[in-house]
């Protein structure tokens, strides 16, 4: 049986305070004020571009790091009182081969581009990055080393201007410094620094600014300086943006016959507004906002699914310093506050200290109820108000060490976390990673019977802790948690609990050389063990992958991967394996197909089965305006005495762009499900249909400044009656941002 001893464990952890890794003494680079205005057009005609600080952008990481870039980049910067300056020249010896569409913000990332990652606070943890294709459309994220992530849902309001030349192309960009969090005070600023290329072609290239040590499991830690920083001013950095959010929606009243009556017809103001109270503080306010989703989720399988499917947050008041709430174990979902009345959020940095909090007043509770086998997803429609704090300081150069909060009440209802989180890293390629929480629960008596949970306040537990190695060739991984059958976190994403489980991985990386047959080769060992908090056995699981990667971007991934699962009572031996493939065979569209097979359990009639899923997708790239996704999903399962059911799940998503700042969209997604009655022990429907189509129309001056029109409708078959329209909705949305 597996025994952790993880409170011993954690305490030890958070005794070690051991200074940081020495590592090389980054490249400095010194950067003075601009000679004369500048305007944004690409052109860098300009006295200040003359006069700029010139960094090369010449270092190549992948697909090797052992080549020289293949092209040509130069990056300019310089500043003003109000203003970072950065500037690219980009070389190319095929200008026509340059990869450049019209797209929405954050969505060219396989396009050519250019683009640079800012460290304000010079601390080596967190990075803003921003990234421009050769026609100007600017994509935006935040990075962060502690966590590993890249965080593309964070916007910003900046100004960029591209243009393709006879040489290859030319990008400005003009950041201003109330966009951005950095030291106060009028001293001069050290900041890092990283400028970018990709240029790609059959193979992907990237470059930057420095050379990069494939063997410190960190990016930021290893930028270089940009110093010479020296009173900027952010003016009030005010911004507030109302906006006008209108729908009228009609449902049909009696399937399939019934009239059309309208469920919903509002004209509602709404406000937001983010002050920025120091350069290093920001306050975001929401009242009655408008948190309604222009754009459909990627539909999912929910077909003999046992836990609750994960929807990615998409709410621009949810993602101010969305990284600063992030532990190993999500306490913080925020998609479970789903109608909120209003919204209070802080956060920033201080020294060595980061801090956030917010809190929503919502109309409607959004629950997860878990269990060691499966969970279900819960409302109850009552008011709720919820709330998170969270404080971490930073340890030596690249450690840390956090506090968590986050707790929900309502009418006969409450849920509190609080727990402790950190890393510390032991070497430049070594980290530990850890976390405590505790939970106390209460459920409305009459909702707790009728789902057969606890009555009365109930208190629980979890703990984890990982270990994890990276560099430049090998990757390995080990980790083992708790989570104690009354543990809850109704503010996150925590869908298992009364289980204790231990896993890793190792992971070989080889990297193609001039002339190799292959950019890159991964070979892939990873398992992993599950029991029940009482002992009991619950699962296990191993994975075999091979990764091939190669010329026209192609990937092929073949994978095997054993289990054993226990579910109520019975013990299944399954088996399965995938194959993976993916190409492009022109100017950026691509192909891919991933089959999947083997065993698995019928989750609705507890017994074995047999399945077999096909997935193919098209990434369509049809010059500079058009683009798209088309993708399907197709899967059947086999039990003894027949086909239990087969469901077909088909996906369009297609664009026209007139210019960076105005498109057009249109979504389809139809599922289709055909069951055998015969092999179920409850009643099913024998063939269902589901169809939904969005079409929106968006012209975004910036990232808060928009106009949408948007019109959706839904529709539903159940044999023997055809698709049938069941809803309809227009959607309109007007939002201005007055940046003060």
């Amino acid at each position: 049986m597996m025994k952790t001893n993880l409170p011993r464990t954690l305490g030890v952890l958070l005794a070690l305070a051991l200074p940081a890794v020495a590592a090389s003494q980054p490249q400095r680079f010194e950067i003075t004020r601009a000679a004369s205005p500048v305007q944004v057009d690409a052109l860098l005609d300009e006295p200040a571009w003359q006069q700029a600080t010139v960094i090369p952008v010449d270092h190549q990481w992948f697909p090797n790091d052992t080549e020289a870039a293949p092209v040509q980049t130069t990056a300019l910067v310089t500043y003003d009182d109000e203003r970072l300056y950065i500037a690219f020249r980009a070389a190319d010896p095929d200008p026509s081969l340059i990869r450049a569409r019209y797209a929405d913000r954050d969505e060219p990332t396989d396009d050519d581009t250019v683009g640079f990652m800012i460290d304000p606070f010079h601390d080596g943890r967190r990075g803003f990055q921003f990234r421009i294709n050769p026609l100007g459309v600017q994509m935006d994220a935040v990075n962060s080393d502690v966590e590993g992530s890249e965080d593309f849902s964070w916007d910003a309001i900046w100004e960029s201007a591209g243009r393709i030349t006879a040489e290859g192309y030319v990008v400005e960009v003009a950041l201003p410094f109330r966009q951005l969090r950095f030291p106060a005070g009028d001293a001069v600023q050290t900041w890092g620094f990283m400028a970018t290329r990709d240029w790609p072609r059959s193979l992907r290239h990237r470059m930057r600014s420095f050379v990069m040590d494939l063997n410190r499991n960190c990016l930021i830690c290893q930028f270089s300086e940009l110093t010479g920083l020296e009173k900027m001013q952010t003016g009030r950095n005010l911004e507030i943006t109302p906006t006008l959010t209108g729908h009228r929606s009609e449902e049909r009243q009696g399937y399939p016959d019934g009239r059309f009556e309208s469920t919903g017809d509002d004209l509602e103001p709404g406000l937001s507004a983010r002050w920025g109270v120091t350069p290093n503080i920001a306050l975001n306010l929401a009242v009655n906002p408008d948190f309604s989703q222009v754009e459909a989720d990627s539909a999912q399988l929910d077909v003999n699914e046992r836990f609750a499917l994960f929807f990615p947050e998409k709410r621009p008041f949810f993602l101010e310093g969305a990284d600063f709430f992030e532990t190993p174990i999500n306490l913080v979902f925020t998609r479970t506050v789903a109608d909120p009345v209003a919204g209070l959020k802080v956060t920033g940095k201080q020294g060595v200290h980061a801090f956030g909090a917010f809190f929503a007043e919502d109309r409607i509770n959004n629950l997860i109820l878990p269990g060691s086998q499966s969970a279900r997803l819960a409302s109850i429609d009552q008011d709720v108000t919820s709330g998170t704090l969270r404080y971490r300081r930073d340890l030596g150069a690249t450690s840390n060490l956090g506090v968590l909060w986050a707790g929900r009440e309502a009418d006969g209802y409450f849920n509190h976390v609080a727990g402790i989180d950190g890393v510390y890293r032991i070497t430049d390629s070594d980290s530990v990673r850890y976390q405590a929480v505790g939970s106390t629960t209460r459920y409305p008596d009459a909702f707790a019977r009728a789902r057969r949970q606890p009555v009365g306040s109930f208190d629980g537990f979890t703990g984890g802790v990982s270990y994890h190695h990276e560099d430049r060739d090998w990757t390995w991984h080990v980790d083992a948690q708790e989570i104690g059958p009354d543990f809850r976190a109704d503010s996150g994403f925590a869908d298992r609990v009364g289980v204790r489980t231990v896993g890793g991985y190792l992971e070989r990386q080889l990297r193609g050389g001039p002339g190799a047959w292959y950019s890159n080769l991964s070979f892939y060992l990873g398992a992993d063990g599950t029991e029940e908090v009482d002992g009991a056995f619950n699962e296990w699981g191993t994975d075999l992958v091979a990764t091939y990667r190669g010329p026209r971007q192609s990937e092929v991934r073949v994978a095997f991967a054993p289990n054993q699962e226990h579910f109520q009572g019975v013990t299944y031996h399954n088996t399965r394996q995938s194959v993976f493939g993916s190409f492009q065979p022109f100017g950026g569209s691509t192909v891919s197909l991933q089959v999947r097979w083997g065993e698995d359990i019928d989750v609705a009639n507890s017994r074995a089965g047999d399945y077999v899923m096909l997935t193919p997708s098209v990434d369509l790239r049809l010059g500079r305006h058009l683009q798209g996704n088309l993708s399907w999903i197709h899967q059947t399962f086999d039990v003894h005495g027949g086909r239990l059911f087969t469901v077909d799940l088909a996906q369009s998503r297609m664009l026209y762009h007139f210019n960076s700042r105005t498109f057009l969209r249109a979504i389809f997604q139809y599922e289709w499900l055909e069951r055998d009655p015969r092999l179920y022990r409850d009643p099913v429907e024998a063939e269902t249909e589901d169809l939904l189509t969005q079409f929106l129309f968006s012209y975004r001056l910036n990232a808060q400044t928009v106009f949408l029109l948007g019109y959706s409708d839904s529709r539903l078959g159940v044999e023997p009656v055809d698709l049938t329209q069941t809803g309809r909705t227009v959607f309109l949305k007007i939002g201005y941002a007055f940046l003060l």
